[in-house]
């Protein structure tokens, strides 16, 4: 892929994307790193650490390089449990409430989004993270490598945030948020945010960002004076948050996988079968979302002003989104 053009994010793609570069499996069959992390086990930085300290065991040798290649006869073990055939790859939509890590572990003993998943999932990794205060849309999947591609800026898919802010909006302020911001010394892409409502001193804006930096939001509506006190991932490139009540978990269809990602969500029979995450190159307008059944796919359909303002105001106990139509 060539070099990414500095648009605004209205301007981006929220449809499928490829890899720049489809990583192709040997004959040979596919790197160790590779199989480990579809397969749950670590990252592929981390497989190669693992490698390294002599813990993978393929057919009985110890590893010691990453640059292995392994194909499904092999008998693969790490710490001397064998690593299970990698199943088809998955991916969920969580409504993420507040007060929970994106963390499978936190050292300081705070609740956990994983912790408090349904029981009967597979091991699971994020696309990305939302804080310990914020809230709203997080994508889940058993495929670290899709993980990783979903999160890379260069994909061009943006992060659509509703954020309730106490203080001064300046719209012409926003407004030059398109041509990107420095604050303290970081640099932010271009951010497309406007003012949807002002009530007193509390005002509700829409943020869409495509880098996804730590904490971007908040830092940069606090860099012109505005403090956050309410942050709300409402959709994730073509993924919406929908009608997706809080803490409920959703599969994405495998419909949806094909036509978004290029994932086929077919059972692996063999490793290496498959490509992950093959996405188009950035197009000039949104891809269309798949037609959908009844109403819309609640996978791929954004909230309307009605249901917005029916959950404005609600205590976090009670936060569900209302039924189309209530």
């Amino acid at each position: 892929m060539t070099g990414q053009r500095k648009v605004p994010p209205s301007k981006l793609p929220e449809g499928p994307i490829v890899d720049e570069m489809p990583e192709l499996d040997s004959d040979k069959g596919e790197r160790i790193a590779k199989v480990l992390a579809r397969a749950g086990i670590a990252s592929r930085r981390d497989a190669e650490k693992l490698i390294a300290e002599g813990r993978v065991v393929v057919n009985g040798q110890k590893l010691d390089s990453p640059a292995f290649f392994v194909t499904p006869e092999d008998r693969v073990t790490v710490n001397g449990t064998p690593v299970a055939a990698a199943e088809r790859t998955r991916l969920f939509r969580y409504h993420k409430p507040r007060g929970l890590v994106t963390t499978h572990k936190d050292t300081e003993g705070r609740p956990t989004v994983f912790e408090n998943l349904p029981a009967g999932l597979p091991r699971l990794v994020s696309v990305g993270r939302l804080d310990l205060t914020s809230e709203g849309l997080l994508l889940l999947t058993n495929d670290g490598a899709l993980a990783r591609k979903l999160e890379l800026p260069a994909n061009g898919w943006i992060r659509r945030y509703r954020a309730r802010v106490h203080g001064k909006v300046e719209e012409a302020a926003l407004a030059a948020l398109t041509r990107g911001i420095t604050v303290e010394g970081v640099k932010y892409g271009p951010i497309e945010a406007g003012l949807d409502s002002r009530r007193g001193a509390n005002s509700w804006l829409t943020v869409s960002i495509q880098e996804g930096k730590n904490r971007e939001v908040r830092r940069v509506l606090q860099h012109l004076g505005l403090h956050v006190t309410r942050l709300i991932r409402v959709a994730y490139g073509p993924f919406q948050l929908g009608l997706l009540p809080e803490s409920g978990v959703e599969e994405v269809n495998a419909k949806v996988m094909r036509d978004q990602l290029g994932v086929d969500a077919a059972p692996r029979l063999q490793r290496g079968t498959e490509r992950v995450a093959e996405v188009p190159e950035p197009v000039t307008k949104p891809a269309r979302a798949p037609r959908a059944r009844r109403a819309g796919d609640p996978q791929l359909t954004p909230w309307g002003a009605a249901d917005w303002a029916a959950e404005d105001g609600k205590p976090p106990g009670a936060r569900k989104p209302p039924r189309r139509g209530a």
